[in-house]
């Protein structure tokens, strides 16, 4: 009988005790190999950047190395289960970075979920590293968490699972919106689940153009008369979308929408409320593994574009897709920030991956192995800083 995947991943565990090893980048065989690479002679590389701290990007393996860091607070499908059992999935992003875009990543999972402590271990390790990529980190402390880091440290940080989401799925909204002949600046958007994930979708949308969005979380949809009753995350973003101020449900807000986007729970979103959107309405159900409708279900009832993020149905959003990428071409350009002008530019870039004459209600966006994806996304990251 054929191995499913999670007996697959438990044979390779214990077969190689991880997915990563450090390999040297020079070979030490003799005396004089172990005097160029150690002491004496890597103190003029040291002396070099006490003088220059700018040389570390040169000199180092900081100009292409990455911290993969989480408390293990919000797995993907596993919830809180802390920084042990989060290390596995650390270890698979690792391995992403540098298969899809050469970029050395280590994994960091921190035995601590105190959000002042996180800050400050990070800005701690920083130095070795020309960026941060945060994940698995539970909202709303993800927010606070990366908003600091971006102000403290002198490089990059990027929360993957708010930012690397929405860059992708804005990709797939660029194509799909040249297939259905609308703009982004006159459809309706609803958007379910006001996560960290949920929230980015709407920002980098408002970001990008977008003027009508819907956000529906547990309570309802998400709206400024309610603001006192709100928390801070859900009254920021409250006084920037749903203008008409309307209440309600997820029934109420799918009327008349173009294009809804799921990143909450499975079974969330009900055929017989996809009949109340739009002509030729979009559905991006991307709860995993279980999506919010079944891509089958959706057409049935009148879908006319069906996106998830699982890879055994067409249109997978799928955020391999982004962070190699845009990581690759902020350690190239020696970025500070990723900014939200290089991220628009990452999911446009994206998009262009699919000319317009191959563009089809199944092929939106990408395959994560297609050739160049990450290429073009450094490519655009680094336009974007000039």
């Amino acid at each position: 009988m054929k191995k499913d995947v999670k007996e697959l991943a438990l044979e390779q565990a214990r077969k190689y005790g991880g997915k990563l090893s450090v390999v040297s980048k020079v070979e030490i065989n003799n005396r004089h190999d172990l005097s160029v690479a150690y002491t004496p002679g890597v103190a003029a590389v040291s002396s070099a950047i006490a003088d220059n701290k700018a040389l570390a990007h040169e000199l180092t393996i900081k100009k292409n190395m990455v911290a993969v860091v989480s408390d293990g607070s919000a797995v993907l499908g596993l919830g809180n289960i802390g920084a042990e059992a989060a290390m596995p999935v650390m270890e698979g992003k690792a391995a992403l970075f540098k298969q899809f875009a050469d970029v050395d990543a280590i994994p960091i999972v921190l035995d601590t979920q105190d959000t002042e402590e996180i800050i400050q271990i990070v800005k701690a390790i920083s130095p070795t590293f020309g960026g941060i990529n945060l994940e698995d980190i539970s909202a709303p402390r993800c927010f606070e968490i990366e908003k600091r880091l971006i102000e403290e440290c002198d490089i990059p940080v990027f929360h993957d699972d708010q930012h690397g989401t929405a860059i992708v799925v804005l990709a797939a909204v660029y194509n799909s919106l040249k297939l259905i002949n609308k703009t982004l600046d006159k459809v309706k958007i609803v958007i379910n689940g006001g996560g960290s994930a949920g929230l980015s979708v709407a920002k980098k949308f408002l970001a990008a153009g977008a003027k009508n969005i819907i956000i529906v979380d547990k309570i309802g949809i998400i709206n400024e008369d309610d603001c006192a009753s709100l928390p801070p995350h859900h009254a920021e973003i409250a006084k920037v979308t749903n203008r008409d101020k309307v209440s309600g449900t997820l029934e109420d807000a799918l009327v008349d929408a173009d294009i809804f986007v799921g990143v909450s729970a499975p079974g969330a979103l009900k055929p017989e409320w996809i009949q109340k959107m739009a002509d030729k309405p979009v559905i991006f159900a991307m709860a995993n593994p279980v999506p919010e409708i079944f891509p089958d279900e959706a057409l049935a009832a009148g879908a006319y574009i069906v996106g998830t993020g699982r890879s055994d149905f067409p249109n997978q959003i799928n955020n391999v897709l982004a962070f190699p990428g845009i990581f690759r071409g902020a350690l190239d350009a020696q970025a500070t920030r990723i900014t939200e002008e290089m991220q628009i530019a990452a999911a446009l870039g994206i998009a262009s991956l699919i000319p317009e004459n191959e563009l089809t209600t199944t092929n939106i966006i990408p395959d994560a192995f297609e050739a160049g994806v990450a290429k073009i996304v450094a490519k655009s990251v680094v336009e974007a800083i000039k």
